[in-house]
């Protein structure tokens, strides 16, 4: 296993400019964009975006933005880069940053706009940034280790904002009766990666109702059975891991909780009609 430093997987960039030149398309899983000073346009798939200051955007490695510059802009960028996806490295909040990532870039309501919702929440990551600029200009010690762990805790922030539908939302709290259903979500997004807290009792228990009550208003309001969602919420994850990153099938299926790899090959053929490695040559074929 290769041991990289954290330059390798997390780059900040910091410029002021008055006219927007396309990046080169480099070798990113994603990007955050933060607007510190300046106001403008941001053009993404036909659609136009405001910026202000204090505004931040998440930026997929396959969206390519155009940006009209109205005032003056200093940007902030984070790039974390494909080595975030790689099983070979040793890096200590690798898995952290990798979970918190694909809860974002993958969240069902996920569209490209100013990702905070919470006024407190945008204190909070401005405060962020600046300690982390602070850290990485100053290079004292441990400022490496420092660094890490601001940018998991803002990741959390924006993933906790990407899934508020309002300020006064909290991400796992007893909902009104209208919202249920997206508090179940919720709760499925953020624990998907513990099998024990996916349990069906388990949520049942958490939203304080019974196992046949769940299942059934979960059934009633979607259509699907709930575990049939939060086996195809999985297969989503796995797609994407199978397509952005070097782990094998095995490792995988530990990660998402199925029993071991001929299980995760099973049901993904089941639900998408290849085998998981038939699903990678296939992507592979199409480059």
């Amino acid at each position: 296993m290769t041991q990289l430093n954290l330059q390798d997987i997390f780059l900040i960039q910091r410029f002021t400019t008055s006219r927007w030149d396309s990046q080169p398309k480099q070798d990113f899983y994603f990007e955050i964009i933060f607007i510190e000073d300046g106001s403008g346009k941001i053009l993404l798939n036909g659609k136009t975006h405001t910026y202000k200051a204090r505004d931040l955007f998440v930026l997929s490695k396959d969206e390519v933005l155009d940006v009209k510059i109205h005032e003056t802009t200093t940007f902030v960028i984070y790039k974390f880069t494909q080595l975030l996806l790689s099983s070979k490295i040793s890096f200590p909040d690798r898995q952290y940053w990798l979970r918190r990532s694909e809860f974002i870039l993958n969240h069902p309501k996920r569209v490209f706009k100013d990702a905070m919702n919470n006024t407190e929440d945008r204190d909070l990551i401005w405060r962020i940034v600046f300690f982390i600029r602070k850290e990485n200009n100053n290079k004292e010690q441990y400022y490496l280790h420092i660094i890490a762990n601001m940018v998991s805790t803002a990741l959390s922030v924006i993933a906790r904002n990407i899934t508020e539908a309002n300020p006064e939302n909290k991400i796992i709290r007893a909902p009104a009766k209208s919202n249920r259903i997206e508090e179940i979500y919720a709760y499925i997004r953020y624990n998907i990666y513990d099998s024990r807290l996916l349990k069906i009792s388990t949520i049942a228990k958490h939203f304080k109702i019974t196992s046949s009550t769940l299942s059934n208003y979960f059934k009633k309001e979607t259509g699907n059975s709930l575990h049939n969602y939060i086996l195809l919420y999985k297969l989503g994850i796995a797609k994407d891991r199978l397509g952005n990153s070097n782990f094998t099938v095995s490792q995988i299926a530990n990660q998402l909780g199925f029993t071991d790899e001929s299980h995760l090959t099973r049901i993904f053929k089941k639900y998408c009609e290849k085998t998981p490695k038939q699903y990678k040559d296939s992507l592979t074929a199409d480059k």
